[in-house]
């Protein structure tokens, strides 16, 4: 029976695995830049102001008009009654042909909101990939820290045993015994609560990347990053040049020149052609006298001139409040270096911090490997008793745990660097 339940057991387990797919931090971030809903609305935003950047919208071109009227009439009167219908068929052409330069001006606007709406796409992407690359590795962070919850446990179950065949031999007491049970058990726990840990990392990196909850994975990359040299006065030239953020501030300087632009063009007349064909057609039929029946048509062309005298200041306090936008819109992107150079400054000299942090967790690491394998031979000779071993365990978990967290902080700090100056999108 117990061989039967193996075999399902057995299968259980490799059609697990066979389920499971290989995910690499590269393929994380291409399905999530194609499935998350985010970057899904964001691309749809960037179509509408694709649609909105053409001349037709700017005005360049006439509008055209079909019109067509019906009018029907009967009349009782005291000398003859009648029926009248008449058709009024026209095709009318409305042209401006001059209005203060305001088309082009609309138009260029309409190329800067295109190219905002595409640098916000970039945004949103830069900000995706970011969140999937810390997702991505915070998932193998919380899987190597359930690797080393076992590896503990196993060493706990380990002693345990031991110390039941002591026991039962009678070289041990039961206080030693109890001791290592309790061990056991508060290890064994922390390895169950690690897996959930580990198993809600996967689901919040499968919400990232929209794809389904239950999704296992077998995560491909290392959890590791190159430690990079860099220095602070090229990390400020790359991010003044290349960051994304501070390109969308520019434009929205430059879409607020478009908009003393268009207050100026108010200051100019306006020329206009109005074009068209007309047709009527008068069918009226009397009671007692004979029918009437006529039809007529007529082409025009006119061209007006509309040049505004006064308004009440309108176009003035236009102009004024278009300037104080465009005073205001450089204080923003002012503010928005300041606090880009603040925040890089920070993010730069925290990231050499973790670097030492990193280096000083390796030490400490090495440091206590050995003293777990010097130390769990010792117990197992007898030289130490079971309170030293299980701080000697406790100080290699606490060490692989802060080596883990320092790998972590130094992907942070230094996807945070990468992103800040623009390569963020190069370099994954």
């Amino acid at each position: 029976m117990n061989k039967y339940i193996s075999i399902i057991l057995m299968l259980f387990c490799a059609g697990t695995l066979s389920a499971q797919k290989e995910l690499s931090l590269a393929q994380a971030i291409e399905v999530g830049l194609e499935k998350n809903y985010n970057i899904q609305i964001v691309r749809q935003s960037e179509k509408i102001a694709d649609l909105n950047n053409t001349w037709g919208n700017a005005g360049q071109y006439p509008k055209v008009e079909f019109n067509f009227s019906s009018a029907n009439k009967k009349d009782y009167n005291e000398s003859d009654d009648y029926r009248q219908n008449i058709l009024s068929p026209s095709l009318d052409l409305t042209w401006t042909l001059f209005d203060g330069f305001a088309v082009r001006i609309r138009k260029d606007k309409f190329n800067d909101l295109a190219a905002l709406s595409k640098g916000n796409t970039i945004v949103a992407v830069e900000s995706q990939i970011e969140l999937i690359i810390l997702a991505y590795y915070k998932t193998l962070m919380e899987q190597e820290r359930l690797n080393v919850s076992k590896k503990i446990m196993e060493l706990s179950e380990d002693r345990f045993s031991n110390e039941k065949v002591a026991s039962d031999i009678g070289t041990t007491g039961s206080y030693e015994l109890l001791l290592a049970k309790n061990a056991f058990l508060e290890d064994k726990s922390n390895y169950l609560t690690q897996q959930v840990n580990y198993n809600n990392t996967v689901r919040d990196l499968n919400f990232l990347l929209g794809v389904k909850e239950s999704t296992q994975y077998i995560f491909t990359d290392v959890f590791m990053t190159p430690v990079t040299d860099f220095r602070l006065a090229d990390l400020l030239d790359k991010m003044f040049a290349n960051n994304n953020n501070l390109k969308n501030r520019y434009m929205q300087e430059t879409i607020q020149k478009r908009d003393i632009e268009m207050a100026r063009s108010n200051y100019y007349p306006s020329v206009s052609l109005g074009a068209g064909a007309e047709g009527y057609r008068l069918n009226q039929k009397y009671d007692v006298a004979s029918k009437v029946d006529s039809k007529s048509h007529a082409l025009y062309a006119n061209l007006s001139l509309n040049y505004l005298i006064f308004n009440g200041n309108a176009n003035r306090r236009a102009l004024q409040i278009a300037k104080i936008e465009e005073e205001i819109s450089k204080i923003e992107t002012a503010d928005l270096k300041h606090s880009l150079t603040n925040t890089l400054a920070q993010n730069f000299e925290l990231y050499e911090l973790r670097k030492e942090l990193f280096d000083l967790a390796e030490e400490n690491l090495s440091a206590t490997e050995i003293n777990m394998q010097l130390s769990k031979e010792k117990y197992e000779s007898g030289s130490i008793n079971s309170f030293n071993y299980r701080d000697v365990q406790i100080s290699y978990q606490n060490a692989s745990l802060a080596r883990l967290a320092a790998i972590f902080n130094l992907i942070q700090s230094k996807t945070s660097l990468v992103r800040m100056t623009g390569g963020i999108l190069s370099e994954f």
